[in-house]
């Protein structure tokens, strides 16, 4: 079969959103948003397949990679067989998985005298239980609390959590023109990819699965959040979560009150890797995960 990929617009979420969400998969790839975000930084292109599948390449640091396939569970033996047909023959390299879901990976069990399967530790999703996060309750989350209790009294009568819509993209271009600036030039490279992927979705909600809200102070947005929901596995993914640093407790209540509002129903919420950042890591271990979504590198012995 001559699979015919193409890049990834908004216009093709309506299509792509059925395929995902039919097999277990906790990893925040297990929904379409993760990869129009990205879509940029990892060059993402697309193929549907009988109308049983969606499979992706993309290529990260010069490697092409194809994506775990996103079809139901029985399938993925078919699929990944395919995709290894069409790497092999047509584009005359091995078939390499990049970010595959720990999942797949077991389901499939591939034989190693095929396959070197290698997991990758700094791209491993963080999972909370999402009712610790909505009432921060206990010892180890006093802290947080205090926080978040902090802010909501200090700015008492002044802040404000809103539900965001694609009317509201203005508040947060301004806002992370604010954000970017604070940053200045020594940042790393995603963030400005990231940055460009946010305004994409903003440009195209209306077209697109996703929660936002955001936190205004005396009328000014200085917090706001993206997410999405996997109804399999009742998870609420954050993809996006943006505060003024210097506002103490902003962080808290961004993270608490946006759950809340938006995910009431969520038992389990992903927020995603720590990109290998010691700072990041620190700060997504001080909420106490209780589990992680692990992810793989594939490479086919060629």
């Amino acid at each position: 079969m001559d699979l015919e990929f193409k890049p990834l617009e908004a216009e093709d979420i309506g299509r792509l959103t059925k395929f995902f969400g039919l097999r277990p998969n906790r990893t925040c790839d297990s929904v379409v948003l993760d990869s129009f975000l990205w879509r940029e930084y990892y060059n993402v292109r697309f193929a549907i397949v009988d109308d049983k599948a969606a499979l992706f390449r993309l290529t990260d640091d010069a490697v092409e990679y194809a994506a775990m396939p996103m079809c139901r569970e029985e399938d993925l033996p078919y699929y990944v067989n395919l995709l290894k047909e069409y790497f092999n023959k047509k584009l005359g390299r091995p078939l390499q998985f990049f970010l595959a879901d720990e999942e797949a990976v077991k389901f499939l069990n591939l034989p190693p005298e095929e396959f070197v399967v290698e997991e990758l530790p700094d791209a491993k999703d963080y999972l909370y239980s999402a009712e610790s996060l909505r009432t921060l309750a206990g010892k180890k989350l006093h802290k947080k609390k205090n926080h978040l209790n902090n802010f909501c009294r200090n700015y008492e009568g002044r802040y404000e959590y809103r539900r965001l819509c694609c009317s509201d993209r203005h508040d947060v271009w301004n806002f992370l023109v604010d954000w970017r600036e604070k940053k200045g030039e020594d940042v790393e490279q995603h963030l400005d990819y990231e940055v460009r992927g946010i305004h994409e979705i903003l440009k195209n909600c209306s077209e697109l699965y996703v929660k936002m809200g955001g936190i205004y102070i005396d009328g000014k947005m200085e917090a706001f959040s993206i997410g999405t929901y996997n109804e399999l596995e009742k998870m609420a993914i954050i993809h996006i979560e943006k505060a003024n640093p210097d506002i103490q407790g902003l962080y808290q209540a961004i993270n608490q009150m946006f759950l809340v509002n938006e995910f009431p129903e969520a038992e389990l919420v992903n927020r995603e890797d720590d990109l290998g950042l010691e700072g990041l890591r620190h700060a997504k271990m001080s909420y106490y995960p209780i589990d992680f979504a692990r992810k793989y590198r594939i490479r086919q012995r060629f």
